[in-house]
């Protein structure tokens, strides 16, 4: 029987089986002398040991096509970025590492700007001119007014997504406004191992239908971009990727060289002045790690 990997607590696995539903689930002995544990968001096959019960062991693991180390999850179809327009003023700088992060594991990124009830036009507008060219889709909403909440159901619908971003964005109204239910599954486990479900933040996956899925990923404030070499940073920003043929020097870095195409396109207003001080200072930030 085929399933996904929704939650992992003390050496129990809570698979969900489409149609069936949540079996609790041991992982086979081999797993360990392989050095391979399971991850949240991995398909499986399990045996069932007792289906009144919905107990069963996890026999195999599917291939991954990819994993997070943080939170510890596996095959993510796309994730959702979501930032308020202001009450918090997005921090860019930190979106743009998000959007690295993404791009290394070769997972696709929606933004979501949300309270735009409390946003201007002129900063909706500000907002999708510094990232239109980030290579994004780009969606406002508003959890008050639910605006944007139907086009955020579409996107998510028939994948695994994963929601992120930092503190007192509204993701958790957002998550409730998508599912009032999605709450469901924490429930179930908590009362099956009789622990509080929020006593710990594991990295968990709500089943909205039958082949939709959420993760609902913990807050974050920063992002080292560290796994990639500073020469070869200019090929996460999507801005540059149309004029790399254009400059003088083969290799430019788009910094201190003349007759640069890209800063070409930054002085006449087509290149995000913001993203590309973001460029600079992450830049700047792996040329003095490489130092040292």
């Amino acid at each position: 029987m085929n399933g996904k990997i929704i939650k992992g607590i003390a050496g129990f696995y809570y698979v969900h089986v489409p149609n069936e539903g949540l079996y609790e689930c041991k992982a086979k002995g081999s797993f360990r002398n392989k050095k391979i544990k399971p991850l949240v968001g991995d398909n499986v096959i399990i045996d069932v040991v007792d289906k009144d019960k919905f107990l069963g062991n996890i026999v195999d693991i599917l291939p991954r096509k990819n994993e997070l180390i943080r939170p510890a999850t596996a095959n993510i179809d796309q994730a959702i970025l979501i930032f308020a327009v202001n009450e918090p003023a997005p921090n860019i700088n930190l979106l743009s590492r998000f959007l690295i992060t993404m791009e290394l594991r070769h997972i696709e990124t929606i933004i979501c700007f949300n309270k735009t009830d409390i946003a201007t036009d002129e900063e909706k507008k500000n907002l999708y001119d510094i990232l239109s060219g980030c290579g994004c889709r780009i969606v406002f909403a508003s959890t008050y007014d639910e605006s944007g909440i139907e086009e955020i159901r579409a996107i998510i619908k028939g994948k695994t997504t994963a929601f992120a971003g930092p503190s007192g964005v509204g993701k958790s109204s957002m998550l409730n406004l998508i599912d009032g239910n999605h709450n469901m599954d924490t429930g179930e486990i908590s009362q099956k191992i009789k622990r509080g479900k929020h006593t710990t933040r594991h990295s968990e996956i709500f089943n909205i239908d039958e082949d939709t899925y959420i993760i609902d990923t913990p807050g974050f404030t920063s992002l080292y971009v560290n796994e990639i070499d500073k020469d070869d940073l200019k090929y996460y920003f999507a801005e540059f990727e149309q004029y790399e043929n254009q400059c003088r020097f083969n290799g430019c870095i788009h910094i201190n060289e003349p007759d640069c195409a890209v800063k070409n396109a930054l002085n006449e207003g087509r290149i995000s002045k913001v993203r590309y001080n973001n460029y600079i200072e992450m830049y700047k930030e792996l040329k003095e790690q490489r130092r040292y």
